[in-house]
């Protein structure tokens, strides 16, 4: 099988015993022979040609670079974060990082309670911003978050802690608008709608260093005209803007 190489080790003038046995075994490793590798190329090339085959390459099409599958790269806890956050139907343009501080701490060795209030504001008012804008650019986003002309304030919120949040870490907080409990009841074929004056706004932290959701909340916003100091109906366009939101989940939704 090792055809010349075999050949010239054994020729006239070379030595013999345990140096010429070293030099063929070596010689064994790098020099296969020809009939061998002819061999072996036709029998790949039909197998190619061999549309049963889990080699055949179609004609006019090219094979893969490696005989290997694909690596996938795993998702960094930021691309994972988001990636699931969105499949739950959290609005991407409510997305805000809030890295945690030594200071976020309590007595107990973890991040406050209160803190997390904060957290879900910051996003919250994130969320308000890229609102205001689409329905009326910069101008409307800087009215909405500094409470001029009709905008959005809190009436209530709950919070449900689900695992503790130490330093170091960063969380990434997530919104989506929902029509409400009593949606629940609504016939599957009736479209949500946001009542006139009030919406439910969903929010989700999620953890890079644990990746997982670590606390979610829920929380009723009302239209308010600031400039009459009462709730309002901020109109339908507005309205229509909240229910594509809604929607993010089922893929009606645009951003």
């Amino acid at each position: 099988m090792y055809c010349s190489a075999m050949n010239g080790l054994l020729r006239p003038g070379w030595r013999t015993g345990r140096d010429a046995a070293l030099q063929i075994a070596q010689s064994r490793i790098a020099l296969p022979c020809a009939r061998y590798s002819s061999f072996t190329i036709e029998t790949l090339q039909k197998k190619f040609r061999d549309p049963s085959s889990p080699y055949h390459i179609a004609p006019g099409t090219q094979g893969p670079d490696s005989p290997d599958p694909p690596v996938e790269e795993p998702l960094s806890p930021e691309e994972e974060g988001r990636t699931k956050l969105a499949e739950l139907g959290y609005d991407p343009e409510s997305f805000w990082e809030q890295k945690v501080v030594w200071g976020d701490h309590d007595a107990f060795q973890h991040v406050n309670n209160v803190r997390y209030l904060r957290f879900l504001e910051s996003g919250r008012i994130h969320w308000m911003h890229a609102l205001g804008h689409e329905l009326g650019g910069p101008a409307k986003a800087e009215q909405m978050t500094r409470g001029q002309g009709v905008s959005l304030i809190l009436k209530s919120i709950s919070i449900d802690y689900k695992v503790p949040v130490t330093f170091p870490d960063t969380l990434l907080v997530a919104h989506k608008p929902h029509p409400g409990p009593a949606a629940q009841n609504r016939e599957p074929k009736t479209p949500a709608r946001p009542a006139k004056t009030h919406f439910f706004m969903a929010g989700a932290i999620w953890s890079y260093a644990q990746r997982r959701i670590v606390t979610e909340s829920d929380s009723v916003l009302v239209w308010y005209d600031y400039d009459r100091l009462t709730k309002c109906d901020p109109g339908e366009e507005v309205k229509a803007a909240i229910q594509r939101r809604m929607n993010l989940r089922s893929g009606e939704g645009t951003h």
